[in-house]
């Protein structure tokens, strides 16, 4: 019979925020990694990811590097939701549906019209 190692800390080090620059590199890989979907229309990497991998692959990589992992799924599905709903305001808008004027956006940003 073992000894059981209960003085192992359970306490883990809280995550470091990224600098400055480091965002910086974060979002330009990004913004590089979603010109390549747009270059070749693939609104959503996660739900295609052979196709994304194949033919913004060097682009998807740099963007995993510089990112965190929580940021990069976060930023691929943040995609896709700003396109549905900019495509649902369109729609509204063609149904002759009136503006309520500025409304604040979920995710901090004032839609202009």
């Amino acid at each position: 019979m073992g000894f059981l190692n209960f003085t192992q800390s359970t306490t883990s080090t809280p995550p470091i925020t990224p600098s400055r620059s480091q965002r910086a590199l974060c979002w330009a890989a990004r913004d590089q990694f979603f010109a390549c979907l747009d270059k070749h229309n693939i609104l959503d990497p996660l739900k295609n990811p052979k196709e994304s991998k194949s033919l913004c692959g060097a682009e998807d990589a740099s963007f995993e590097k510089e990112c965190k992992g929580s940021w990069v799924e976060y930023f691929k599905k943040r995609r896709v939701m700003e396109h549905n709903r900019e495509a649902m305001l369109k729609r509204l808008q063609e149904e002759g549906a009136s503006s309520m004027g500025d409304i604040q956006n979920p995710v901090g940003e004032t839609r202009k019209e």
